[in-house]
């Protein structure tokens, strides 16, 4: 045993060594162990060691069996499993195994044969234990007798090589060879025989290969001297030549072959056999020993084997034979569909990356022809397409960039199909996923956010919402919100608001007065997790409702515990005659500061009217004699809020029969002339008095109001109520009863009969009610003339 694996372990070094000198080819024997060494695949290819790691070597093979495995540290070749060439390749005597190195990064797929080299581990065989050969002792010395070969399973000098035979006094053996190359025994007979000397000889018939150390095996070979017959059978055709298609089903004829003999009785009657006949013969065709037809046993397959050599002997009943040959030819069909076989597949794919591999793959079809001509294809309305490679690989790719947010799986089915008669296609289908990268800004759903809060609110209220989504997915499409820094200095939206960061709930800090702000907005950025982070931004205005909390303030007459206001009305006033005007204002907005007035009390409650819209008090019915010289009245000035505030102002009215007569306090004793000086002097201190307040009063409203300006031009923005106005009051858009701009002039009269006293009575139209902006607002301007007459 030591000698036999010298020899094979130099057999091996010597393939090793064959297989490193040429690119793309390596040699092996069979039956080595698992993990044997084959080659270095690095040195082979010309690459570091390093690279195959870096690059992603490995193997691919037909229907993915792997026989070989890849040390990418070292770059050694080794045996995955043990390999048997007869199993593998059968009576092919050049054993070739393809596959491929596949190197991932670049793209490059290098063909490799790995030939597997044979060991002599099988014996001749010989498939009868006997053979009878029948001879007539007439033979003349020098005749030939085809004998029945023996089978080795092994390939070249590993198969039989020649025969020997024992014992050798009359007979001698020839080796004989094929066309195919297989060896055949021939019985040389060199000496006379007679049948009554030796009417049986038994022979031992050796065949030995040429393995080292030879194999060899044996059969017996009896010879039985026969009478004379001295014409044997002869074939018509020495060379029978056939189609048969390979789906031809079993027992079909495949040719009826005829032999003539020239003897009568029993010498000249023919049977038919099979001669020479192998395992795989004798299990694919069957001949009629009477009539010569010979037909198919089981099903052929051209993909296994394309022609059969069948030798067919016929025997008369003298022992005499003759031989002819038949060549059946297995014609194709379009039998097999084509296989598809995925190499590598990479799923998921990143988005955004232009011609990317998705898989490799390689096709094949075991038919011949057009039959084994194959196109691949896949569905038009893909972004992918197949490249073709060598050896019926395929690499498919993407077509252009994708877009996960477009579509994030794709259903791809690869369809292979033959150009055979009928076409046979085979499909596979792969589902390919679109991973995620950060290429999508969370998008907010409104650009601009309007949000409405009553004034007088609690800290820590929760006042809306911002929303943005992100089309990206898992981290990428996370969002959080945060507040952007104001652009007003004196305006800040993080001492205002703040917001929960993860779902956008936006919640007031602090109480607000609508009459300290009406409006403010702030920015609110959306930033998703994705690296690097994108962001997108939304203003969101904040708009304060006013509340009823202020109630009405009497601008005139003053009521600040000061010397009252007298106001004088002849006694020869008319019934609607303009005694004097209450002026109120509201610091509240829209129906808040709607006023409305009313007499509340008074000294004498039927003289006197007030009207309700503007606050004018006028006569209700001419003075009398009997009325009281001094009358007192208390005017309640209401808003139109929920709930309804108001304030009172108290008038003072002297009754008088001339603006000429001084009446300047009022008399304890009317016929006191002491009382009536003093009552003048009063009425002119009054007027005075009267005049300077409203003097006062104008200058103070125009510079609240150029304040007012000012802040409003800070507060970015106005909100105005829009709801209806009740019939009876007058908007006053947080001014009272003198929001518009209006001009006033006094007139004092001395006839009542044709002029009356005219008080605040507006002379200039007012300007629309409501404006964009606080700017817009203006305070009264009252302008004093009195006109008599």
């Amino acid at each position: 045993m030591k000698p036999n694996r010298q020899v094979i372990c130099l057999v091996i070094l010597l393939w090793v060594c064959e297989a490193g000198s040429a690119t793309g080819r390596f040699s092996v024997a069979e039956e080595m162990e698992v993990g044997s060494f084959v080659a270095n695949v690095a040195k082979t290819l010309g690459l570091e060691v390093g690279e195959l790691s870096a690059r992603g070597a490995r193997i691919l093979s037909e229907d993915n069996r792997q026989y070989l495995q890849l040390n990418l540290e070292t770059g050694d070749l080794l045996l995955r499993e043990k390999l048997d060439r007869e199993e593998l390749c059968g009576p092919i005597e050049r054993c070739l195994l393809p596959f491929q190195i596949l190197l991932e990064k670049p793209f490059q797929l290098i063909p490799v044969e790995l030939r597997v080299q044979d060991i002599n581990d099988h014996s001749p065989a010989f498939l009868e234990t006997e053979m009878l050969l029948k001879i007539p002792e007439n033979t003349p010395p020098g005749t030939l007798f085809s004998l029945k070969n023996a089978e080795d399973l092994d390939v070249g000098e590993n198969n039989i090589q020649n025969y020997k035979i024992f014992p050798s006094s009359h007979f001698q053996v020839h080796t004989r060879s094929s066309g195919e190359g297989n060896k055949y025994p021939e019985l040389l007979f060199d000496k006379t025989l007679d049948r009554e000397e030796y009417p049986e000889i038994r022979l031992t018939l050796v065949a030995l290969d040429g393995g080292s150390p030879p194999r060899s095996g044996t059969t017996q070979v009896r010879v039985l001297v026969m009478d004379i017959n001295d014409n044997a059978p002869v074939f018509v055709q020495s060379r029978y030549e056939v189609q048969v298609p390979e789906n031809s089903p079993v027992g079909s004829l495949v040719v009826t072959v005829s032999a003539r003999d020239l003897d009568i009785g029993n010498n000249g009657q023919i049977l038919y056999s099979l001669f020479h006949r192998s395992e795989e013969i004798s299990k694919t065709f069957e001949v009629n020993q009477n009539s010569g037809e010979v037909r198919i046993r089981k099903k052929l397959d051209f993909e296994t084997i394309q022609s059969y050599e069948v030798d067919i002997e016929a025997t008369d009943g003298g022992g005499l034979s003759g031989k002819c040959t038949v060549v059946v030819q297995v014609t194709d069909v379009n039998d097999n569909p084509p296989d598809l076989i995925i190499s590598s597949l990479t799923s998921p794919i990143s988005e955004n990356l232009p011609e990317t591999i998705v898989a490799v793959f390689k096709t094949r079809d075991r038919d011949s022809g057009d039959n084994g001509k194959m196109v691949c294809f896949i569905q038009d309305d893909l972004p992918f397409i197949l490249k073709p490679s060598v050896d019926n690989f395929y690499t498919l790719i993407t077509e252009r960039a994708l877009d996960r947010e477009s579509r994030a799986v794709y259903n791809i089915t690869i369809t292979v199909m033959d150009l055979g008669t009928p076409r046979l296609k085979t499909e596979h289908n792969i589902t390919v996923l679109v991973s995620d990268i950060n290429d999508n800004p969370p998008i907010f759903t409104q650009a601009v956010y309007m949000l409405y809060l009553q004034e007088n609110n609690s800290p820590g209220l929760h006042i809306g919402n911002v929303s943005a989504s992100d089309r990206d997915s898992g981290t990428n499409a996370k969002v959080t919100y945060s507040l952007l820094p104001s652009e007003f200095r004196d305006l800040s939206p993080l001492s205002y608001v703040s917001i929960n960061a993860d779902n956008g709930h936006l919640y007031i800090l602090q109480s607000l007065d609508y009459e300290a702000i009406q409006t403010f907005q702030f920015t609110v950025r959306a930033t998703d997790g994705g690296s690097p982070a994108l962001s997108s931004q939304a203003v969101v205005r904040v708009m304060v409702l006013d509340e009823n909390d202020n109630s009405p303030f009497v601008l005139y007459p003053l009521q600040n515990g000061t010397t009252p206001c007298n106001d004088l009305v002849p006694r020869s006033a008319e019934p609607g005659y303009l005694v004097t005007k209450v002026v109120a204002v509201d610091r509240d907005s829209g129906q808040n500061s709607w006023l409305s007035y009313q007499l509340f009390k008074a000294t004498d409650p039927g003289l006197f009217t007030v009207w309700a819209h503007n606050g004018e008090v006028r006569t209700a019915r001419p003075i009398s004699d009997k009325d009281t010289i001094k009358q007192r009245l208390l005017v309640l000035v209401k808003d139109n809020g929920e709930p309804t505030l108001s304030t009172a102002a108290t008038l003072n009215v002297l009754l008088v029969d001339g603006f000429s007569e001084p009446y300047v306090k009022f008399p304890d004793v009317p016929n006191d002339s002491t009382q009536d000086d003093s009552l003048t002097v009063y009425l002119v201190i009054s007027l005075a008095s009267v005049s300077f307040l409203f003097l006062f009063s104008v200058i103070l409203f125009i510079a609240m109001h150029l304040w007012r300006k000012k802040k409003g031009a800070r507060d970015n923005g106005h909100f105005g109520s829009n709801r209806p106005y009740s019939n009876h009051l007058v908007d006053i858009s947080r001014s009272g009863t003198l929001s518009q701009s209006y001009q006033y002039e006094i007139c004092l009269t001395s006839r009542s009969g044709t002029n009356e006293f005219k008080f605040l009575k507006p002379i200039i139209p007012s300007v629309p009610p409501h404006t964009s902006d606080r700017e817009s607002e203006e305070y009264p301007v009252f302008q004093n003339s009195s006109n008599i007459g």
